[in-house]
């Protein structure tokens, strides 16, 4: 039943990418609309949160043909007000026969209410269209609806043998500049970017878009500063403080909470974990519920291995550089104590990896710990 349909789904697949830097929360969503007699009369993406969802687009330009036609969508078009009003109601207003979509929406105000409305209105729904394609395209999202927690991307700029930096900390600059502005391009994509207290006391980075590629500027920076070390007069407190959120644990220093609230950061107090150290679940939970739903994190090395201890990166994304620098005081891409056997590591699934001007770029799906 889904091989006439596989190719407009691909169309749909190709126009939801239109999405990939300013859809987030929301998914990214494609939408084809065909005539009765099925000539394709318009198209629709789902550029911005807040903006008009690929359905609504689509029927901007093409409702006057929409008539007895068809609308290929990748999800499942929602059937409740929220940012916008329910795209079910726009595609029963427009006469559509029948509606093939992808996947189902897992939000909970949607999975399942769309096709119900539609079939229930006569309209025939054809599910399941290069579903896997689909349900791919918004892994984040998915995971995101189905744990409360965002999806984590470790991002990881590093030697031959897996050095962040060479002894004394100095890392500027490991990998190319194509590889850097690669780096960019990442953090247009995520809703928030995230680090540790020692890297903001070795490189003082600002941690911000630079690349325009997000119609929105606003980066969630987060930090992670059991004891808030953070420094009141660094350049992440000098660009937009208000975007900042610096996790703690109960006995950070009341002083400095004060001190650095004042320059505009946002203090959120989560418990330790076993090691004395923010308990990254705590933090993940509360980023998930204030509508973040996809983390990019850059290290540094300490940071990595908590997060894939604890089983919480879902993606690595390496640029990884012909250079050995050797040393056992060099800042290792993974830190920490380190699993006791091959048998007991993080294990990974390379998905793709390419050269980039002299380097290679490995992005490889975390899939068991």
């Amino acid at each position: 039943m889904s091989a006439p349909w596989a190719g407009l789904m691909r169309q749909a697949l190709e126009l939801a990418e239109r999405g990939r830097y300013g859809a987030s929360p929301n998914p990214m969503v494609g939408a084809v609309l065909l005539a009765h007699d099925g000539e394709v009369v318009a198209t629709g993406a789902h550029l911005a949160c807040g903006g008009p969802h690929a359905e609504v687009a689509a029927l901007a330009t093409g409702a006057a043909r929409a008539l007895g036609g068809t609308m290929v969508v990748t999800l499942e078009p929602c059937a409740h007000q929220g940012r916008t009003p329910p795209c079910v109601d726009a595609i029963l207003a427009a006469g559509i026969a029948r509606v093939v979509i992808g996947t189902r929406d897992p939000n909970p105000a949607v999975n399942g209410r769309g096709v119900e409305i539609l079939r229930a209105a006569g309209v025939e729904v054809i599910e399941g269209v290069e579903e896997e394609a689909c349900r791919a395209a918004n892994r984040r999202f998915f995971h995101w609806i189905a744990t409360g927690r965002p999806f984590v991307t470790l991002k990881m700029a590093m030697t031959l043998d897996g050095k962040l930096a060479a002894r004394g900390g100095r890392s500027r600059w490991i990998t190319s500049e194509a590889s850097r502005r690669e780096g960019y391009v990442l953090r247009e994509e995520f809703d928030a970017l995230l680090v540790g207290v020692n890297t903001v006391l070795a490189d003082d980075p600002r941690l911000t878009r630079r690349l325009g590629l997000n119609p929105s500027p606003h980066l969630v920076r987060v930090v992670l500063d059991t004891s808030l070390r953070t420094p009141p007069e660094c350049a992440l407190l000098g660009n937009d403080p208000g975007d900042v959120t610096l996790f703690c644990r109960e006995d950070a220093p009341a002083e400095r909470r004060r001190e650095l609230e004042r320059r505009g950061a946002a203090i959120v107090e989560v418990g330790g974990d076993e090691y004395g150290r923010c308990d990254l679940r705590q933090v993940l939970r509360w980023l998930g519920s204030h509508q973040i739903s996809s983390v990019l994190v850059e290290g540094g090395g300490e940071v990595h291995w908590s997060f894939l201890r604890e089983a919480l990166a879902q993606r690595v994304h390496a640029f990884v550089a012909p250079l050995v620098l050797g040393g056992r005081e060099a800042t290792p891409s993974v830190g920490g104590a380190g699993f006791g056997s091959p048998q007991e590591a993080a294990r990974l699934r390379f998905i793709e990896v390419r050269r980039l001007a002299g380097d290679l770029v490995v992005e490889a799906e975390v899939e068991s710990v």
